[in-house]
């Protein structure tokens, strides 16, 4: 290849600077040496299908989302939580009669633990009413397991025989087994890029099969199937090829003169691969994105920073209405709400994100009737774990188990699933101040969700590998 002094020089600019390239908004490969856990069968996908996560930083206080309503287990909680006399509010406890809008009567008839009956956080109305319409579930008692675990078996100790996840209850861990299934150094992808993976064939190769709105995160990693990062206001552009970076225009001007053009040198090329189709995805976005338009009103707050749940899911509804022009069959997708972490103002905080949290969801599941694709996208929750049904003063602790929403016209709804844990201190399905000991595997609850995606049976130890230690894969709830 011929090249001029400007492409020279542009060149050496390159290289020299070549490992700062990540932080200017180049969608660069990630640090990580991702690998596989294994070659899974590619999908043949002639339907849409879309899922979507909905992580909540900080560790969700189960306990205020899905509290007893029932006499009987109400009077356990409020006790637990230092309710006031007459069932009214107190500690940390809800009023009982703040709860009779948001109580939950499932389709079916079903008898929980102790006869419990459940209301959702008072401020959950619109989660309440697509309950009440069969679009929402709620799997109970779901964390981080290796293999089904007993209090005894955990109290035990003997972790060859029952081996224990580790560094239970600590953020950044328990958050990458949730969106990774382990923190084994061999598996270095998660759940979601893994999923990409397996679809990826459908979508022709597409950097649109995982998308990332909310934070960067170990979920969308992939092994071929690198995660797109799309902002609130639509594509990200490369700020680098319009703005001068590290305080001059060098590095400006050495990626515009590269830009499009190819190289021999390996290291070299990989960037200018990224760099190509970086330019060309922002491009088709911005495209497909010009003609979409939808009605459904996101109560939004979109500025340069804003990272609202909201703002997310309206990009993500926007993106799924672009599906035809994207020419896409299977896609992936994570956003984020934060400050659950609530060690203090749990009655303050926690009710703002509820309400965060329904209004979000509801205008995003309007959106998708508003498509069509009601029964084609699939929304879920998770979180980094659980908290302590006993306060700390007027918050929560870390804890282990919690309960999650699944969200969608294809989902089993208005329906629990899985176990109703004790409301206890001292039961056998928690370990201590009430933080529940999971009855249900997130590998369980992955494996689910991918079987409605289209992964084969033969083919779910590709997407979760421990769902062989469980006698069930399949949950049921879509």
């Amino acid at each position: 290849m011929h090249l001029n002094k400007t492409d020279r020089l542009s060149r050496r600019i390159f290289l020299k600077r070549a490992a700062s390239t990540a932080g200017l908004g180049v969608a660069a490969p990630l640090a990580l040496n991702l690998a596989s856990v294994g070659d899974a069968a590619a999908l043949t996908a002639t339907d849409y299908k879309a899922l979507v996560c909905v992580f909540l930083y900080g560790g969700n206080d189960y306990g205020n989302t899905l509290i007893p309503v029932d006499n009987v287990n109400y009077d356990l909680y409020s006790a637990i939580r230092g309710g006031g006399a007459g069932r009214t509010a107190g500690g940390l406890a809800l009023a009982q009669s703040d709860l009779l809008s948001t109580a939950l009567t499932p389709a079916t008839p079903q008898t929980l633990t102790n006869n419990v009956r459940y209301a959702l956080s008072p401020p959950l109305t619109g989660l309440t009413s697509l309950w009440n319409q069969g679009k929402l579930a709620i799997q109970l008692n779901v964390g981080s397991l290796i293999a089904p675990l007993t209090k005894a078996q955990y109290q035990a100790g003997n972790t060859a025989a029952h081996p224990v996840p580790p560094l239970l209850m600590a953020h950044s861990d328990q958050r990458n087994t949730w969106m990774m299934g382990d923190l084994a150094k061999s598996i270095k992808t998660g759940f979601g890029g893994r999923l990409g993976d397996y679809a990826l064939a459908s979508n022709g190769g597409s950097a649109f099969t995982a998308i990332d709105v909310g934070y960067n995160s170990y979920f969308l990693a992939g092994d071929t199937a690198r995660q797109y990062r799309v902002g609130v206001n639509g594509a990200v552009a490369i700020n680098a090829l319009t703005k001068p970076a590290f305080g001059g225009a060098g590095l400006m001007s050495a990626l515009n003169a590269l830009a499009g053009k190819s190289a021999d040198h390996a290291m070299e090329a990989d960037y200018l691969s990224v760099l190509n189709r970086s330019i060309n995805s922002q491009q088709q976005l911005t495209g497909a994105l010009a003609g979409v338009t939808l009605t459904t009103p996101f109560h939004t707050n979109k500025t340069i920073n804003s990272h609202s749940l909201a703002d997310q899911l309206n990009v993500v509804a926007k993106v799924i209405a672009s599906r035809g022009t994207l020419g896409v069959k299977r896609q992936v997708f994570f956003v984020s709400l934060d400050g659950f972490d609530n060690h203090d103002g749990l009655l303050t905080k926690h009710p703002e994100l509820m309400a965060q949290l329904d209004e979000a969801l509801s205008a995003f599941y309007a959106a998708t009737v508003e498509m069509g694709v009601q029964n084609q996208v699939t929304t879920f929750t998770m979180s980094d774990f659980g908290r302590s049904l006993q306060g700390n003063n007027d918050g929560s602790d870390h804890g282990w188990g919690n309960h999650h929403f699944i969200l969608g016209g294809a989902v089993k709804g208005q329906q629990f699933y899985g176990t109703a844990p004790n409301v206890s201190l001292t039961s056998d399905d928690q370990i201590g101040q009430g933080r529940l000991l999971p009855s249900t595997a997130v590998d369980q609850y992955v494996a689910t969700l991918a079987s409605w995606f289209g992964v084969a049976n033969t083919d779910l130890a590709t997407i979760v590998p421990r769902i062989g230690n469980y006698g069930v894969a399949n949950l049921g709830f879509v």
